[in-house]
């Protein structure tokens, strides 16, 4: 079984806003697998679905994102987990707005949410990195991830979510290596010709 975990805060409040697009490829996900809801807990919701000869769990924690490890935590209580079947996918400051990395394992780069979950697994899991930009200063960063996309980054977005889901699909029928090679790739925009 494998367990792909988005990162995010819960109510409508945080919806879009930069630190939620780990729930918004789940929901994706959840959309286009036809997932079932597999329970839910005060700290988490979670759905499943057949993929890939096998079972794939969607946890979605319901904590805030600096203790989403304890969602995860309370989720292990009812439900087994080797860190090599988990994939958390994540927003980054540090990469473009669109631009996705995914890492078969790794630190947690300061990303608050991905410290938590290290407390509970360690860090041998992989990671799906979602870019949505730098704030223009770090005392501005806590604002700068609580902020909604505006104008054209909310379309950058929008696709990128979109290939954050068929990366952990990948991932999912296919490993980390082939995941990796095939996204995280720079995207070359067309140019017109002269």
């Amino acid at each position: 079984m494998s367990l792909v975990l988005g990162l995010g805060n819960p109510g409508p409040r945080y919806a879009r806003t930069r630190h939620n697009v780990g729930w918004r490829v789940l929901e994706r996900l959840v959309g286009r697998w036809g997932a079932t809801p597999a329970g839910e807990h005060g700290t988490w919701r979670a759905w499943r679905a057949a993929r890939a000869g096998g079972t794939v769990d969607l946890l979605q924690p319901l904590t805030y994102m600096n203790a989403n490890g304890a969602a995860l935590e309370t989720w292990r209580e009812c439900h087994a987990l080797d860190p090599a079947g988990l994939l958390v996918v994540v927003d980054d400051v540090y990469l473009p707005v669109g631009r996705l990395r995914l890492r078969a394992s790794g630190s947690s780069g300061g990303h608050r949410g991905l410290e938590s979950i290290e407390q509970v697994v360690g860090s041998g899991f992989a990671r799906l990195r979602i870019g949505v930009g730098a704030a223009e200063d770090p005392a501005g960063l806590r604002e700068h991830v609580l902020d909604e996309f505006d104008g054209e980054e909310a379309t950058v977005v929008d696709e990128a979510l979109e290939r954050a889901a068929d990366a952990v699909e990948c991932w999912v029928a296919e490993g980390s290596l082939a995941a990796m090679n095939r996204f995280n790739r720079r995207i070359r925009r067309e140019e017109p010709e002269s």
